[in-house]
C-alpha cells in the first residue's frame, strides 16, 4: 500500500485549519494540525511532513521565524498562508525559504493544485536534471538543451525555465513569478517577467515547452503537461 503523504497544517484559526485538513483528507493526505510557531517546530520532527501549510500570525514564534528555522533543518516544501496580501510580506516570505505564497481567502481547488507541484517539484529535488519533452534541463551545470542541443539561456532566463518547469498545471501570476525570481532588485518592474517569458519563448521556439506554455490575460502563465 501506497503510503500517504504527510502535510503539516500550522494555523491558529481551528475553523479554518480543520477546513483545509477535512479537504486534503478526502484528496488521501495524512494532515495534523497545529495552532502555535513551538508545536510547529516540534511537530516538523516528530512528523515528519512532506509539505507544510503555514500560516504568519500564529502566537508566541511567528510564521517567519518558524519558516527560517523549518528551512534551516530541511528543504521541505513551505507554502505560507497570510491574511496579509502585500508584496512586502511575499516577497520576505520567499526570501526566508517558503515556495509559495497564498494571501487568505483562497479557494481549496488552488491550495491542492500549489501542493501537488510542490510535491511533484520535490520528488525530483536531488535530481540533477528536468525533462520536458525535447527540452532537458542540467540545474548542476545550469545548461540547457534543445533536441539535444545547447541552448544558452542566462540568469533569469535559466531561472524562469526552471521555476516554470516545476511548477507545471499551476497557474503563476505574474506577481508572484517576480516575487520568487526578482524580489528585492527595486530597478525593476513585474513587467521584467513578459520580457523574459518572451526571450525563453524565442530561444525554445519550435519546442513543446514554447507550444504549452500558455498566456493567460491580465493574470500571468500556465504549463500545460507535455504531451
Amino acid at each position: 500500500m501506497t503510503e500517504k503523504q504527510r502535510i503539516l497544517i500550522v494555523d491558529d484559526d481551528e475553523n479554518i485549519a480543520e477546513l483545509i485538513s477535512l479537504y486534503l483528507m478526502k484528496e488521501c493526505y495524512e494532515t495534523k494540525i497545529v495552532g502555535d510557531g513551538e508545536s510547529a517546530l516540534a511537530d516538523f520532527d516528530e512528523f515528519k511532513p512532506h509539505l507544510v501549510l503555514l500560516d504568519l500570525m500564529l502566537p508566541g514564534i511567528d510564521g517567519y521565524q518558524v519558516c527560517r528555522e523549518m528551512r534551516s533543518r530541511s528543504q521541505t516544501p513551505i507554502i505560507m498562508l497570510s491574511a496579509k496580501g502585500e508584496v512586502f510580506d511575499k516577497v520576505l516570505g520567499l526570501e526566508l525559504g517558503a515556495d509559495d505564497y497564498l494571501t487568505k481567502p483562497f479557494y481549496l481547488e488552488e491550495l491542492k493544485m500549489r501542493i501537488q507541484a510542490l510535491l511533484k517539484r520535490a520528488g525530483k529535488f536531488n535530481e540533477n536534471t528536468l525533462s520536458y519533452g525535447d527540452v532537458t534541463v542540467n540545474l548542476s551545470t545550469n545548461s540547457t538543451l534543445k533536441d539535444g542541443k545547447d541552448v544558452e539561456l542566462l540568469g533569469k532566463e535559466f531561472d524562469l525555465l526552471v521555476y516554470f518547469l516545476q511548477n507545471q498545471n499551476v497557474i503563476l501570476p505574474k506577481t508572484q513569478i517576480f516575487d520568487r525570481l526578482w524580489g528585492f532588485d527595486s530597478d525593476t518592474t513585474v513587467s521584467v517577467v513578459e520580457v523574459y517569458v518572451s526571450k525563453i519563448r524565442k530561444k525554445l521556439k519550435g519546442t513543446a515547452f514554447a507550444k504549452n506554455l500558455h498566456t493567460l490575460r491580465s493574470v500571468g502563465y500556465i504549463l500545460k503537461d507535455a504531451e
